[in-house]
């Protein structure tokens, strides 16, 4: 049995929950692990309710996990890099493994998580960062370990590409399908990190960092957003023969 902390439920963090009880059975029989949901750090208590979790399932604070030895542990999903780092540190340091899908955090100060969880002894995941479940970062890290990858391209943000197939093939403007997205639930409240292209840019750190064997950040990324992109310059791309993608 493997007990887990789980920190954040938002969007990312609710569908863990919902999908760790709906498959609780299929997932014991394929890894012959109970991944049992020991504790859940989320202000929204009424979230926590209404997704089947019970009171005592609820932390108070970030030590009601960090101090429970039965997890083992701690899945973060708070996103940003604070307070994120300083939980995910604390963890590993106490002999916990963690599994994040912080791509912002990742990106930044991915190099430190490692060392911390190598000088610990303890596992690091990150799978969901980048790509959410096609998944591309293991096959990477060792599939294609044997491989010299000259090049990481490809469409890293889902909203973006959304956004522009849906200009493309509708002669919308860019405000127009952006709230579609919004309503749709394709896109963030606030969509910034989609449209301005940092959010595709942190991914490709993390693969740029795992593909070449270096240390590439968010900073290093050339960044240009959706933003400037109108029906017109869509119409002028097609008649060159090109679409317009942010890759």
């Amino acid at each position: 049995m493997i007990c887990i902390g789980i920190l954040g439920c938002g969007t990312v963090g609710s569908g863990v929950v919902k999908l760790l009880n709906q498959n609780q059975e299929i997932i014991a029989k394929r890894t012959g692990e109970d991944i049992i949901i020991k504790k859940v750090l989320e202000k929204d208590i009424d979230k926590c309710l209404r997704l089947g979790l019970n009171t005592k399932q609820i932390a108070q604070d970030f030590s009601d996990i960090l101090n429970d030895p039965e997890i083992s542990m701690v899945v973060e999903l708070i996103g940003g890099i604070e307070p994120a780092f300083t939980y995910i540190t604390e963890a590993m340091k106490k002999g916990k493994n963690v599994v994040s899908a912080n791509k912002d955090l990742i990106s930044t100060k991915g190099k430190e998580l490692f060392n911390i969880a190598q000088e610990n002894q303890v596992d690091f995941y990150f799978e969901a960062s980048v790509g959410g479940g096609i998944p591309i970062i293991y096959p990477m890290k060792l599939s294609l370990a044997g491989n010299r990858i000259k090049e990481v391209i490809g469409i890293l943000n889902g909203t973006t590409n959304y956004i522009l197939t849906k200009m493309s093939q509708e002669g919308r403007d860019f405000a127009q399908v952006l709230a579609e997205a919004q309503k749709l639930g394709y896109a963030e409240s606030d969509p910034s990190a989609d449209i301005t292209g940092l959010d595709a840019a942190r991914k490709l750190a993390i693969l740029s960092s795992i593909a070449f064997n270096s240390r590439v950040t968010a900073d290093d990324v050339y960044v240009e957003g959706i933003t400037a992109i109108t029906p017109a310059d869509i119409k002028y791309a097609d008649e060159l023969g090109y679409a317009i993608k942010l890759l």
